[in-house]
């Protein structure tokens, strides 16, 4: 296992990689777009290696847009 790898970013750091609202990143959350850990005081987190995959270009898994 690799846990420095899996660094976990905010629904505020991911908004601000894609230059979009939180509350924005909340709903592809929701929606499923993005997968989304939370923690135990309920915050939503994103693994950040997903985030960049996205970023690339790349669909997450579950992601069926076309």
């Amino acid at each position: 296992m690799d846990g420095s790898s899996e660094r976990l970013l905010t629904p505020g750091e991911v908004a601000a990689l894609f230059r979009v609202d939180p509350k924005t990143v909340t709903r592809w959350a929701a929606s499923g777009r993005i997968s989304s850990i939370r923690t135990p005081g309920g915050h939503r987190r994103f693994r950040e290696a997903e985030v960049r995959q996205l970023l690339d270009g790349q669909p997450a898994a579950g992601d069926h847009s076309a």
